[in-house]
């Protein structure tokens, strides 16, 4: 992964003149179409494989059809169809397979910087079927893998008597991060897969059908506000993937005071565009995380050997993450 030494701070990443401002476009020049994930290399790999101690796998994913309907209305649920040709052979078809309506990672074609483009400057004609510029198999040929650490907020939180209240889709702060890294004596190392276990998927998953259909009219969604705080978080320590169990990772409807309510007019101001088109950051929303936290708080070790491999897809834009924790 050569890239400048030292790599500016986020603070200096939004000085840049010579790419947009806050985007590390152009730093990786070895598979610079892989962004952030670059971060988790070889040597973190292999840092990695010391999480595995007990011979436990934990499966991240909800199953394909598990939010239905899904809280994006423009996503819909896969129908499986079982085919036969002759009565002793059987083959499968999903239909309608929405790849980013339930566990999944954000490709970096998923967004655009608004006034500059997709993630180094790929020019939109080249973002198409077929084409392998800023497509998903970027994490499927090498995968993402590397030490996964999970941020139990939601342990965090219940500890301390004060559990998110999900109806209301409360804004969560890098505080909350910081304060749970600290209560679990532990601290992220560069390369490292990000987990933040917040309760939120669990929560909707099995509230009323009521609450579920109102969720979804309101578009409300726990997860980060839209800060640079959160922004120099995630790139300052240099992680590969930031992974929740919420909807967008960043909390829903936007905040009225969102940071970037003027470089992200489209989206009324979202973080997606800062931190996949222009950090170049692997996003990863609806991730299963219920088992593994209550794993990791059993044994008091919140670390594990984490693989995501996408769908080998040449120029998805997002897929499922298909991601399984060891430990």
């Amino acid at each position: 992964m050569p890239v400048p030494v030292p790599l500016p701070t986020y603070r200096q990443l939004t000085e840049r003149t010579d790419a947009p401002a806050g985007s590390s476009w152009y730093l990786f020049t070895d598979h610079p179409e892989r962004g952030m994930a670059n971060f988790a290399g070889p040597h973190e790999l292999l840092r990695a494989a010391g999480s595995v101690v007990h011979g436990h796998a934990f499966n991240l994913d909800y199953a394909l059809d598990a939010f239905d309907p899904p809280m994006s209305k423009s996503r819909g649920v896969p129908r499986h169809r079982i085919t036969a040709k002759h009565d002793q052979a059987r083959d499968d078809v999903l239909d309608g397979f929405h790849l980013q309506a339930a566990t999944q990672v954000d490709g970096l074609r998923h967004r655009r910087a608004s006034g500059h483009g997709f993630y180094n400057g790929v020019p939109d004609h080249e973002i198409v079927p077929g084409n392998p510029r800023l497509g998903v198999q970027m994490w499927a040929e090498v995968p993402l893998a590397g030490r996964g650490l999970l941020i139990d907020v939601d342990g965090l939180l219940r500890d301390r008597g004060t559990p998110l209240h999900h109806t209301d889709g409360p804004a969560l702060t890098i505080d909350l991060l910081d304060e749970a890294l600290d209560a679990q004596g532990c601290h992220v190392e560069p390369g490292d897969l990000v987990l933040v276990h917040t309760g939120w998927a669990d929560w909707y998953l099995t509230t009323t059908p009521e609450q579920r259909a109102e969720t979804r009219a309101r578009r409300c969604a726990t997860g980060f506000a839209q800060s640079r705080a959160f922004a120099a978080w995630c790139w300052d320590h240099r992680i590969a993937l930031m992974a929740t169990d919420t909807f967008a990772v960043e909390v829903l409807p936007v905040l009225a005071d969102s940071d970037f309510r003027d470089s992200a007019p489209e989206d009324d101001g979202m973080m997606h565009q800062e931190l996949i088109a222009k950090l170049g950051l692997p996003l990863g929303e609806l991730w299963n995380l219920t088992a593994l936290a209550q794993d990791c708080r059993a044994t008091g070790r919140w670390d594990s050997l984490l693989t995501v491999k996408p769908l080998n897809l040449t120029g998805g834009v997002g897929s499922p993450a298909n991601a399984t924790a060891l430990r």
